[in-house]
């Protein structure tokens, strides 16, 4: 019983068997998916698969990506959305200073104005932060984030920042790159964690973890992320799967 917190079956790499694949992982014991959004096309994307599918839910949002086409009206056309009973969160929103493209003053615009959409519509948020650690927690504590809560996906800050997040009412979610060969300073964050504070996820299709890497990723693998947290962590993987799984749910509100 798996909980995928994060994946992106509406992504030109699930184009040829997208309905198969997302199926094959419920089968493999993937309870439930959420698809979360990068714009207003993807959102209304992510929303048909939540309703063709009774264990997907969608998470609707602009990412920093792609804030640089976002105006007042997509900002309207998320908060629409939003308003469905299968959308149980904002997101992904947050900041990318690795590839930049979208201005940085842009950026924090749009993620703060994303974290108050959350609190009016009292839906959490999903963060995506990369390289952007510091601004992406001023943010969070300024526009108050923490009266919604939310998770940081696919976590890469440090140790210290992970603390800061728990103490503002956030969860951290860990996918594939928790496999890497490189991923020692987040073994060390996973090693720390209290348990109740984890969700585990793919973002497929990519980030694809051991043994598979290299190959397109899809929620069935996040398997491989729950048996590397429970190796961690020293306790078993249906104990992984238990906890994060109501983790998610708890948050979610499903």
């Amino acid at each position: 019983m798996l909980f995928d917190t994060h994946a992106h079956y509406d992504d030109d790499k699930f184009a040829e068997d997208r309905y198969e694949v997302i199926e094959k992982a419920h089968e493999s014991g993937v309870s439930y998916i959420i698809n979360a959004a990068t714009d207003v096309k993807s959102c209304e994307d992510s929303l048909a698969l939540a309703h063709r599918y009774e264990y997907v839910y969608a998470a609707v949002g602009i990412h920093p990506h792609e804030v640089g086409d976002a105006d007042d009206n997509a900002l309207d056309e998320v908060a629409r959305l939003a308003k469905d009973s299968k959308v149980v969160a904002i997101g992904e929103i947050g900041l990318d200073y690795y590839y930049d493209f979208a201005p940085r003053e842009l950026q924090k615009h749009w993620f703060a104005q994303q974290i108050n959409l959350a609190k009016e519509l009292k839906l959490p948020v999903i963060v995506h932060d990369r390289e952007a650690h510091q601004d992406s927690l001023e943010i969070i504590k300024q526009e108050k984030a923490n009266e919604v809560g939310g998770v940081f996906h696919c976590y890469s800050g440090s140790l210290e920042m992970a603390k800061e997040l728990l103490n503002n009412n956030f969860y951290i979610s860990v996918g594939g790159s928790l496999t890497f060969k490189n991923a020692k300073k987040l073994v060390e964050v996973v090693r720390w964690i209290p348990l109740d504070k984890l969700l585990i996820e793919t973002d497929c299709p990519y980030l694809t973890p051991e043994p598979h890497r290299g190959k397109r990723n899809d929620s069935s693998y996040v398997r491989f992320v729950a048996e590397k947290v429970a190796e961690i962590k020293q306790i078993s993987v249906e104990t992984v799967a238990d906890v994060t799984l109501n983790n998610a749910k708890r948050l979610f509100n499903i």
